[in-house]
């Protein structure tokens, strides 16, 4: 199996620095598990990574997405390469996909999230051929619309709670090729 080299780069602003956007590698299981660590994070996420075992397992399925080209992963990175965070496609069925995306707690703040999510976004719609994204939040989580409404989404709907990965409403937010 050829090794997947998609990077990404987000360009440095006069207010913040250069990122890139790239697959998630081995070497990331203490960063994924440190991350997972913020009470924050697990409470918006249906995964929780506790230990280097479940990070190894997590990582072979984002390696497994890239391979089958149904779900592409990539580690939001600094200029250390180290993981500030994450942003991901899934491909759900002909032409529709839907994102998502974390920022570890010491990044968060200083719109790592939206210049991530923007970069994908076009990368996504224009290489993929999709014709719509989706984004599902959490109604509790204002963070999450805000940076979706920055990246072109548009509220789309009001989601019923769906338990036991979604207990509280949502909003589903959607974006097309031309934002």
């Amino acid at each position: 199996m050829e090794a997947v080299t998609v990077v990404l780069p987000i360009p440095r602003t006069a207010a913040a620095p250069a990122l890139r956007l790239r697959p998630w590698r081995a070497e990331d299981r203490r960063a994924l598990v440190d991350a997972h660590r913020d009470p924050l994070l697990r409470r918006r996420l249906t995964t929780s990574l506790a230990n280097d075992a479940e990070a190894g397992r997590w990582l072979d399925a984002q390696a497994a997405g890239w391979d089958t080209a149904t779900q592409f992963s990539f580690a939001v990175v600094g200029d250390d390469d180290t993981p500030l965070g994450h942003v991901v496609v899934k491909v759900r069925d002909a032409g529709t996909a839907e994102v998502g995306y974390w920022t570890a707690a010491q990044a968060r703040g200083r719109g790592i999230a939206a210049r991530a999510l923007e970069t994908t976004s076009r990368w996504a719609l224009d290489t993929r051929r999709l014709s719509r994204l989706d984004l599902l939040h959490a109604e509790d989580n204002p963070a999450s619309c805000r940076v979706a409404e920055k990246c072109g989404y548009v509220l789309d709907e009001l989601l019923p709670p769906a338990p036991p990965d979604f207990p509280v409403s949502g909003h589903r937010h959607v974006r097309a090729p031309g934002r």
